[in-house]
């Protein structure tokens, strides 16, 4: 008997499977892997935050037409456009640190010799409203 998930669930719940194996692997790799990592994951366009941000604009567009059928509330659409307008504005401001992060990544040459390691500092936490 064939699986009757549709096909486009199925893919929603392999992708968050995922993201669980990469969290895993960002937990335990080393500094310049982490650095990779990270820098596939924000990129603003091409990476995991850009995508998702996109995921949701088109998840808030799709449910803005079906509510104005009647199928949704208008709720829906409504908190969908703010977690993309979140997230969109999130991975601007993580765009600040790409530099940062694709020097962390990339591994010293002659012609680049290493930088002063990085040291740790207070974090300091942003939020946008």
């Amino acid at each position: 008997m064939p699986d009757p998930t549709p096909y486009a669930v199925a893919l929603a719940d392999d992708i968050a499977h995922r993201l669980n194996q990469l969290t895993e692997h960002l937990a335990q790799a080393p500094p310049r892997q982490a650095a990779q990592i990270l820098g596939r994951i924000l990129d603003a366009d091409e990476g995991v935050l850009g995508r998702m941000a996109g995921l949701m604009a088109t998840g808030s567009q799709t449910a803005q037409h079906r509510a104005q059928a009647g199928a949704f509330p208008p709720e829906v659409f409504l908190a969908l456009g703010r977690a993309a307008n979140e997230l969109h504005n999130i991975a601007l401001d993580l765009d600040e640190h790409a530099d940062d992060i694709h020097h962390l990544a990339t591994p010293p040459t002659a012609a680049h010799p290493a930088v002063a390691k990085p040291v740790a500092s207070d974090m300091v936490v942003r939020r946008h409203r």
